[in-house]
């Protein structure tokens, strides 16, 4: 049985913004065009905790020094499937430096859903700002539409 990669996805939030990254800069991203927050894949045999501090460390230059894990989404796209584990970091330190993906820009929350992003981003970001338990989320997309979504747990 095939393994489902696993990635770890970070929104960062400072001063009622968050952290988005316009994913720009690499020639082939399922991500391409869209803003998202910051991470990526899991290495061998990393957890996605300590994912979580190297993607934001090696995306942004910051190092997280406050967060929350909010829930896991599974990301299915046109027969690939991606197990995504959502973090609401709250406190970093360091300087924010450049991302070999895109560009990084603090946008005021209000604002993040007039973003390009994945339309299920839109229903996620909601539950990084209220005290809501863990969930587990099923996005389901042809394309790049969201054909379906089921909320599991």
């Amino acid at each position: 049985m095939k393994k489902i990669p696993e990635t770890v996805l970070a929104y960062i939030e400072k001063d009622h913004c968050f952290l988005m990254l316009f994913r720009n800069k690499k020639k082939v991203d399922i991500n391409k065009g869209k803003w998202l927050g910051v991470g990526g894949h899991l290495e061998k045999g990393e957890t996605p905790e300590q994912a979580l501090f190297r993607e934001v460390k090696e995306e942004t230059g910051y190092t997280v020094k406050k967060f929350e894990y909010k829930g896991l989404i599974t990301f299915n796209y046109d027969g690939y499937t991606e197990l995504m584990h959502l973090y609401h970091v709250s406190e970093v330190e360091g300087e924010l430096g450049e991302c070999s993906e895109g560009d990084l820009k603090y946008i005021p929350i209000e604002r993040v859903y007039d973003l390009d992003m994945w339309e299920g981003d839109k229903i996620f970001i909601p539950y990084l700002l209220e005290d809501k338990p863990y969930f587990e989320l099923e996005l389901n997309y042809e394309g790049n539409k969201l054909v379906s979504h089921r909320f599991i747990k």
